[in-house]
């Protein structure tokens, strides 16, 4: 086949407008594929891609990490790639070996806890993706992003949902549920002390409510420092306070009230903050389950009479 002249300029045309049009799909396709590393690699989310078959370690780690957790963990974890394992809590060490080597529901986000480098754990959500070969799980990939202040929000929330504003210590509404847990999930040794301050009435009405305030804050750390640690430790009322103790014996919590009328005398002999006038009673079930409400019921009676027994006894003085 013979060409003429015009015919061989429009063929030299043509394959050299091809291999134009070749070499800027190839210099669009590598500056796409550059765009998209370069967005991967500044994102402050972990991107990764790790191996775990035939051996353990990383495809692709972005540098994040070294934001998040500190310098030096990108590099830690490419030279050794079973420093994750080191780095996750020891609560969530199951969930990331399953993830890598096991499989789980990959639909569901992965809620973990990291160490940083100064021994700090954060909270991070993971979306994954597994990579199978021959239907075996060699390798998984996903986006890990921090959620510390999503969870300290949740926590903040469910602090306020839980505590009394006004003295930190549990509300009533948490008081129900953990006597409710007993009463209905829960079989074991209980006792209950329920306290009523005397003079709070009188300490608004004389003093202002802002030193009733004080004299409710007075309390709870009263009641905080020898019950927190061994008991919870509710505002059930304005002026009423409930102590819930799991698991102890009758003979400890009469040696605990025993315990609470000493420290409230030595705390009043101290003059220290308000004057502390506390009227209480106890109750006690070897079994919790089926029996809270006639505990609550008892140790309500005995603080009452307690409290007319404080009364009576005001009133003798006061009359001699």
């Amino acid at each position: 086949m013979k060409f003429n002249k015009l015919s061989l300029d429009i063929f030299k045309r043509t394959i050299f407008t091809r291999k134009k049009r070749e070499k800027d799909y190839l210099k669009k396709g590598f500056e796409e594929q550059k765009k998209v590393f370069n967005i991967v690699e500044s994102s402050k989310d972990i991107i990764y891609c790790y191996e775990s078959s035939p051996s353990s370690k990383f495809r692709y780690l972005s540098p994040s990490i070294n934001t998040l957790l500190g310098q030096g963990v990108l590099e830690e974890a490419y030279n050794d790639p079973f420093s994750p394992f080191e780095r996750i809590h020891p609560d969530d060490f199951e969930i990331l070996n399953e993830k890598i080597y096991v499989g789980i529901d990959y639909t569901k986000p992965v809620i973990q806890r990291w160490r940083d480098i100064e021994g700090n754990y954060l909270w991070f959500e993971e979306y994954a993706t597994p990579i199978y070969e021959k239907e075996q799980l060699v390798a998984v990939q996903g986006i890990i992003r921090n959620i510390d202040e999503r969870v300290r929000f949740l926590q903040d929330i469910e602090y306020q949902m839980s505590h009394d504003p006004l003295t930190n210590i549990h509300n009533r509404q948490f008081f129900d549920n953990i006597s409710a847990k007993s009463n209905l999930d829960f079989d074991t040794p209980v006792a209950m002390i329920l306290c009523d301050l005397d003079e709070l009435k009188f300490m608004n009405d004389t003093y202002g409510h802002k030193k009733g305030d004080e004299l409710i804050k007075e309390a709870a750390n009263l009641l905080k420092r020898i019950f927190s640690d061994i008991a919870v430790v509710s505002r059930v009322g304005g002026d009423e306070f409930a102590i819930l103790l799991i698991d102890r014996s009758k003979r400890e919590v009469e040696s605990l009230c025993e315990l609470l009328k000493e420290e409230i005398l030595l705390q009043n002999s101290l003059n220290k903050g308000p004057h502390i006038s506390m009227s209480f009673g106890h109750a006690y079930r070897s079994h919790s389950k089926g029996n809270m409400d006639s505990l609550f019921m008892e140790a309500d009676q005995k603080m009452f009479q307690d409290k007319r027994r404080r009364k009576e006894q005001k009133l003798v003085r006061a009359g001699r």
